[in-house]
């Protein structure tokens, strides 16, 4: 029986066979690391500062208790939840109603400050650690308000770039949004917040959770602020993990341990959420 002509509009085999061979080598640099993390936190720790075996002699989930009590863990880990979620929740609404002024409405300055706020993106981070360092000190030696090592400061500080691009990326995502939408609601008695709440923010989801999830993950992984602007008390996951290193060895395999353990919550409200977040990015981009 002869075979069946191929489609005119299917790709070539020579691309098909590309495109495999090129999606197998992403995946396996992507997913190379992560095994590596996996079998050295399943491995004694002897047998990880050796030389390094792709399949391991013995498997111990030793790594996995003692990470608890080697540093406090957990303190570290109620920290940054407390963090990155208080600045994601702030970056979220603040950005929510920035971005609904100035897409709706016209008002003198307005395009100057779209512009400052994209432009916020374009310094380092490091040009802010001094002024900010000098900032909370100086607060906390007036008022008695103490931001330095503490995490309202360090919120307050996550902020200062977060809160940026969450705006302008709001804004686009409003932009997308028709005002007939706007002016029906408010014709049928809504005023400008019931328009905001009922018809433009569900219309939104997607864009709002794009940028949460933008603003979780910068505040859940940033080492540099968090390296300064905290102490023993306050410390974060991202600082917090360098406690495995002492003077004497480095406790790789807890190291491996711990970090696949904190990256178990992000990765599963990642995948849970992705569907929103590529129609959130995709509707920005058009802007």
């Amino acid at each position: 029986m002869p075979r069946p002509p191929s489609s005119p509009t299917a790709p070539p085999r020579s691309f098909r066979w590309t495109r495999r061979i090129v999606l197998t080598f992403l995946s396996a640099f992507a997913l190379l690391p992560v095994y590596v993390m996996l079998s050295s936190s399943l491995k004694p720790l002897q047998d990880v500062s050796g030389k390094f075996q792709w399949i391991p002699s013995g498997f111990t989930i030793r790594p996995y208790i003692d990470i608890w009590d080697t540093v406090p863990l957990a303190r570290y880990f109620l920290n940054s939840l407390v963090v990155a979620g208080a600045a994601t929740v702030l970056s979220v609404v603040i950005a929510v109603f920035a971005a609904y002024a100035v897409s709706r409405y016209r008002f003198r300055g307005r395009r100057v400050f779209t512009v400052t706020v994209l432009s916020t993106q374009m310094f380092p981070g490091i040009l802010f650690l001094l002024p900010l360092f000098l900032i909370f000190v100086n607060i906390g030696n007036t008022t008695g308000i103490a931001l330095y090592g503490s995490r309202g400061g360090l919120i307050l500080t996550y902020l200062t770039f977060s809160l940026p691009f969450s705006i302008w990326m709001l804004i686009g995502y409003f932009d997308s949004i028709p005002r007939d939408l706007d002016e029906a609601a408010m014709v049928d008695g809504c005023g400008a917040l019931g328009a905001l709440f009922r018809i433009v923010v569900p219309a939104a989801v997607p864009g709002i959770v794009a940028v949460a999830v933008y603003a979780f993950m910068t505040a859940w992984g940033e080492v540099l602020f968090a390296s300064v602007m905290t102490n023993d008390t306050t410390r974060t996951l991202s600082v917090g993990l360098q406690g495995y290193a002492t003077q004497n060895d480095v406790y790789w395999n807890q190291v491996m341990a711990a970090s696949l353990v904190v990256s178990v919550p992000v990765v599963a409200g990642f995948l849970l959420l992705q569907r929103y977040l590529v129609a959130g990015l995709t509707a920005g981009a058009v802007k």
